[in-house]
């Protein structure tokens, strides 16, 4: 389906307007289920709503967004056709939605705004529901030969779970929106496993996953997939080796992406193309051409220069935890200077109690998301942690940032992280050096 639709009259007529618009549509920013969003798809979508080619759904606490760059970049190594959906953006909306690599053009995203507009009829959508509509709606137009959808909270009452996915990924557990999703990793399990669906795989992406996840995917029927199971990877002097189910081996050189944890979310990224393989074939140079392709802006992305800049999106305390795990192997001669900014609903105790011993300097700001945790605040529950080492509240990231940049010499390393927000102001600094 590729014809346009002319006798919808457009409300707005540019991105900024649609979105500016959308965050005052419904009552609630966040607003979990799948009734209204349902009821709107059902109206939109041709086909009783299935996408023409096979899907993939990641979900998890940390680690999706990188499972899905994988999975991206080995399908287009391959020559097919991908289309990608994520959340949050970095520094533009359209970065969200994604197809053969591209983020998709203004006119695009308000064209599909016009038809879901159109079709929601009353129904009051969020912000994010109309972003998801609009991603689906697009690729349902696009010849396409496989889509990947990134949860965006939970899993069982996400916009993404309105399809039912022929593989779906849980990458990790961990204690992040305990507000909406339970205060235990055995709560935040089951929301998680609301993804996967009866006898299709479940592709568990972590050794210590709370059983209740694995738990969860067999009494639906589903056919769990879990790495230290049916799924593992060990490192060789060449490179790794997954193995799947069946005694299925790979031999493959070391992502691109950086990190230890990066082999696990390779393994289930894997697993899951293997899993398509009858409908998309992947052939295994692609699969290693793809892993030395991908490429995640604002995740351990590390800057050379004068002074280096490392920018990482971690926001709760399992993905401190990986970051430090990358800042311990980093060799540097001068002092690491770290600008940090969170939100509200973040704990910051537990963002940087992993990332204290590399830390010299701490700068600490207060980044313009409506959601962010004012900076005195900040201070206040940082202060028996990093004390002695603050140089100094800031009202915005780039405040923070001119700070620590004045206060810089040659061989210094500048750590930006804390939210996605944080980090999209940072790439937006004239002295940000360039991207990967």
């Amino acid at each position: 389906m590729t014809e346009r639709t002319p006798s919808i009259l457009p409300r707005f007529q540019t991105l900024t307007a649609w979105l500016d618009w959308q965050t005052t549509l419904h009552p609630n920013r966040m607003d979990l289920g799948l009734e209204r969003v349902g009821a709107v798809w059902a109206r939109l979508a041709p086909d009783g709503g299935r996408l023409p080619c096979p899907v993939i759904t990641a979900g998890g606490t940390n680690g999706k967004g990188s499972t899905v760059a994988m999975l991206e970049a080995m399908t287009l190594a391959a020559g097919y056709h991908c289309g990608v959906y994520t959340s949050p953006h970095l520094r533009r909306y359209n970065e969200r939605v994604r197809i053969d690599g591209e983020p998709v053009s203004d006119a695009a995203l308000c064209e599909s705004f016009a038809r879901i507009d159109h079709a929601r009829g009353d129904i009051s959508l969020t912000y994010f529901e109309f972003g998801t509509l609009a991603a689906l709606d697009l690729f349902v137009r696009a010849r396409l030969d496989l889509v990947v959808l990134e949860v965006g909270l939970g899993g069982r009452l996400d916009a993404v779970n309105l399809l039912d996915a022929d593989v779906a990924i849980v990458t990790s557990i961990g204690l992040d929106h305990t507000d909406w999703l339970g205060d235990s990793l055995d709560a935040i399990a089951r929301e998680k496993a609301g993804i996967f669906r009866a006898d299709r795989p479940a592709i568990i992406g972590q050794r210590d996953a709370p059983a209740t996840l694995r738990a969860e995917a067999m009494q639906i029927a589903a056919y769990p997939l879990q790495l230290g199971r049916e799924l593992d990877h060990t490192r060789t002097a060449e490179g790794w080796n997954w193995s799947g189910p069946d005694g299925q081996r790979l031999a493959l050189p070391l992502p691109t992406l950086r990190g230890p944890f990066q082999l696990d979310n390779a393994t289930a990224a894997i697993a899951a193309l293997m899993a398509v393989r009858t409908a998309l074939p992947i052939p295994i140079n692609a699969i290693r051409t793809g892993l030395q392709r991908a490429q995640l802006a604002g995740r351990f992305q590390v800057m050379p220069g004068a002074v280096t800049w490392i920018l990482d999106v971690a926001h709760n305390g399992e993905a401190a935890a990986a970051l430090a795990a990358n800042l311990r192997d980093v060799a540097r001669n001068g002092r690491l200077r770290a600008v940090l900014a969170v939100l509200a609903d973040k704990n910051p105790e537990r963002i940087v109690a992993p990332i204290c011993e590399y830390v010299d300097d701490w700068y600490l700001a207060q980044s313009d998301d409506a959601r962010a945790l004012p900076v005195t605040q900040l201070s206040e529950r940082l202060q028996d942690i990093i004390g002695p080492q603050q140089r100094g509240l800031f009202n915005s990231v780039a405040a923070a940032l001119n700070t620590a940049l004045a206060e810089s010499t040659a061989g210094d390393t500048l750590l930006v992280f804390g939210s996605f927000t944080t980090v999209g102001h940072a790439l937006e600094h004239p002295a940000c050096p360039t991207g990967f």
